[in-house]
């Protein structure tokens, strides 16, 4: 049964079994037609004998030489394939024969059935002669026939004739022998010649492309068939070698764009490095100035003009030591201290602190958070440092007014449980060629910003097993949507494991 699992085996193995089926029966039918006409040929001859012998009784019987009715009938029955020609009373004495021996007689029962049934032929076997046709015609009498048989009887005898179907038979097998003969061997001789087409114009290509496509799986992209043929299995490889290409574009351009990725993060490795040593070397610095200008602000009058532009010294001070620590964390973020928290606690609490911000004056805020929520594996602290930040950009992003809206619902992926938080504002939407680079380091449109916010959130919900993501368009401004796996009892190695990432 194996081979049945090729697909070209198949195919010639189905076609021979209707080719066979086919011609076995148009044979069958054929064979039967000829041995039909052949009897039918065999019938016809003998019907025109049977009319031979009848005009030429009547003849005879006509001009009162009834003696020579024998004489006809042996005359008649010296044919060869003929056994019996006879003239039987209608009740069933021969009275007449081309066999002396069976005048006197009673006739065969099957020629005298015959005679007493409409049809006036039949095909039985007669020992010792085989298989005979037998055809009776009634003698009438007629008006000429009165003088020597009265005029009381209708029927005054019945002619039969026994045809022998010996030679007939012979025929018929020979005829159906050669038949069968010749079918078997176009049934071969078609069954080679689909099997050798089968082979080459489906197997071969198949087969070959079977093996280019283990190539190809293997990597080797600059393979390809080649095929004249415009059928489908030319369209098909066509297509086939079409695919390749593609691939082989593909990876060539995934091989690149690999190679620059990989050259990208090593700039930010270094740029990283280098930062968090710049970083190190100006925190000090930045220190050390802020205690300066806070001594001399707080040595002069309140009313002196120079404190103002102290003030100013210190605010443009803090901004540099809030850039500083951005790099630091963004270099080498602490690891979270985990614990089961509850994610609505966080957000009130960071809505709070948002609200202070002088960008929130105009912004309404519409709060859904859904009671009886899991509690979540997180860092208390870097959770609300990840929803400060989203928040503050989103007030940033109405700068006049606008809603504000935070959510949070449970979910089911995976066949785990998370805690979803969606924060959205109403603003003008972040574009297109902008949003995907958002959580790319130090990219930015603001003026002062650093572009580590958004990378410093992205990089502190990887640390938790979450993602965050976000959506944005003209119409109903922007999404961001963070998740967060929850807290269960039993789910105490979870901890561990996020500690060791």
């Amino acid at each position: 049964m194996f081979i049945f699992r090729s697909l070209t085996t198949r195919i010639i193995a189905t076609t021979i079994t209707l080719l066979v089926a086919g011609i076995f029966a148009y044979a069958s039918f054929n064979v039967r037609h000829q041995q039909e006409m052949l009897i039918e040929t065999a019938r016809e001859s003998t019907e025109l004998l049977l009319h031979t012998v009848e005009s030429s009784i009547y003849n005879t019987m006509h001009i009162g030489n009834i003696q020579d009715v024998g004489s006809i009938l042996s005359m008649v029955g010296q044919h060869n394939q003929l056994v019996g020609v006879r003239i039987f009373h209608p009740h069933g004495v021969i009275l007449r024969s081309s066999l002396p021996n069976e005048v006197g007689r009673t006739v065969n029962a099957k020629d005298y059935n015959l005679y007493q049934t409409p049809r006036n032929y039949g095909i039985f076997d007669l020992p010792p002669y085989g298989e005979v046709l037998a055809m009776v015609k009634p003698i009438y009498n007629e008006a000429a026939c009165h003088a020597c048989h009265g005029d009381k009887a209708r029927v005054i005898g019945v002619l039969n004739i026994n045809y022998s179907l010996n030679r007939t038979k012979a025929q018929m097998l020979e005829a159906s022998r050669i038949f069968i003969f010749s079918s078997i061997a176009i049934t071969v001789f078609l069954a080679i010649t689909i099997s050798l087409i089968l082979l080459k114009f489906v197997k071969k290509p198949l087969d070959n492309m079977i093996d280019t496509m283990s190539k190809v799986e293997n990597g080797d992209f600059a393979v390809r068939i080649e095929h004249k043929g415009q059928d489908e299995i030319g369209r098909l490889i066509v297509s086939f070698n079409s695919m390749v290409d593609r691939l082989d574009i593909a990876k060539n351009e995934l091989e690149k764009l690999h190679f620059q990725q990989l050259e990208r993060a090593d700039r930010l490795a270094s740029i990283g490095e280098m930062a968090a040593g710049i970083a190190h070397e100006i925190k000090n610095p930045l220190a050390g100035i802020s205690a300066a200008v806070t001594i001399i602000r707080e040595d002069l009058d309140s009313e002196d003009p120079r404190g103002e532009i102290l003030g100013e010294v210190l605010q443009q001070v803090k901004r540099l030591d809030k850039t500083v620590n951005d790099l630091l964390f963004f270099g080498k973020p602490s690891l979270p201290e985990l614990s089961c928290i509850d994610i609505n606690s966080i957000i009130t609490t960071t809505l709070k602190f948002a609200s202070q911000h002088r960008g929130s004056v105009n912004i309404e805020k519409i709060v859904e958070l859904e009671p009886g929520l899991p509690p979540v594996y997180a860092d208390d602290k870097q959770m609300q440092q990840v929803f400060l930040n989203i928040l503050l950009n989103a007030c940033q992003a109405m700068p006049s007014g606008g809603v504000l809206t935070v959510k949070t619902s449970r979910i089911h992926r995976n066949e785990s449980e998370f805690v979803r938080a969606d924060v959205s504002d109403t603003g003008p939407g972040i574009p297109p060629q902008i949003l995907e680079k958002i959580f790319t380091p130090f990219f930015t449109t603001k003026a002062q910003g650093t572009g580590l916010g958004l990378p410093i959130c992205a990089k502190l919900v990887n640390l938790h097993n979450g993602d965050i993501r976000v959506a944005s368009d003209n119409d109903t401004g922007t999404t961001f949507t963070i998740e967060l796996p929850a807290c269960h009892i039993g789910d105490n190695d979870v901890s561990e494991e996020l500690h060791e990432t």
